[in-house]
């Protein structure tokens, strides 16, 4: 844990990462159960609901279905379950779902079709967005493994580490000029692309402790990309 001069400018200074809301594992036999619950169509009784073909409508009468609970975000865009994504894959899945599922297509449809809509195309949107960046990728990864970051934690990291970010905060506190946040632009990008190579090799060899710790890293480079972003807006 931090203490001293550190632990204190740290707080000062809001540099402590923000939390990551917890999420436990899927149960097998919970999602086996939601599965056998999910196998005939609400709105004609037909056998070959989500789980059976198409998981998005009805085989029979093309109802729209409700989104099955038991699918992670990979398993739902077409991703493997890995840290390297193919972004370019990945857009064009968004893209064909949110063109089966928008609600925009469902506006002469049934209540229940609409509601549907709304929920599957709210959770396409937040898949998309958590698969496509590298740290939310990350940790949701981390997640799906039963690893979490507990809200409010340093996860202890080393001095030389924080200190780095302290420096890096002051000249982006300092920076006057369009030349000096764009090299700040430039070292924290930088930091992050090695950061994202590290968290790669970590997750292909199953540390998820190491990964934990470098998604934390990445976490206060991220913090420090939004400062820049609302520096760069004109009062």
């Amino acid at each position: 844990m931090w203490g001293g001069r550190t632990g204190t400018l740290l707080r000062v200074s809001g540099l402590w990462p923000t939390g990551v809301l917890r999420r436990r594992p899927l149960n097998c036999n919970a999602a086996s159960l939601a599965g056998s619950n999910s196998l005939r169509c609400w709105n004609c009784g037909g056998l070959g609901g989500p789980l059976r073909g198409d998981r998005f409508f009805c085989p029979q009468c093309r109802a729209l279905q409700p989104p099955d609970p038991t699918q992670d975000y990979f398993s739902l865009m077409d991703c493997n379950r890995s840290f390297r994504v193919d972004t370019a894959k990945l857009q064009h899945r968004y893209q064909q779902l949110q063109r089966l599922v928008h609600p925009d297509f469902f506006s002469q449809k049934s209540q229940t079709e609409k509601d549907f809509s709304e929920k599957h195309s709210t959770l396409v949107n937040d898949a998309y967005k958590t698969l496509l960046a590298p740290l939310s990728r990350g940790l949701y990864l981390l997640k799906l493994r039963g690893v979490e970051i507990p809200e409010g934690t340093d996860y202890e990291m080393d001095s030389q580490f924080l200190m780095e970010i302290m420096e890096i905060n002051e000249k982006l506190a300092e920076a006057q000029s369009e030349t000096a946040m764009k090299e700040i632009e430039s070292i924290v990008r930088a930091k992050q692309k090695e950061l994202t190579d590290s968290v790669s090799r970590a997750f292909e060899g199953d540390d998820f402790e190491k990964a934990k710790e470098l998604l934390t890293k990445m976490r206060y480079f991220s913090n420090i990309e939004e400062k820049i972003k609302l520096k760069k807006i004109p009062l």
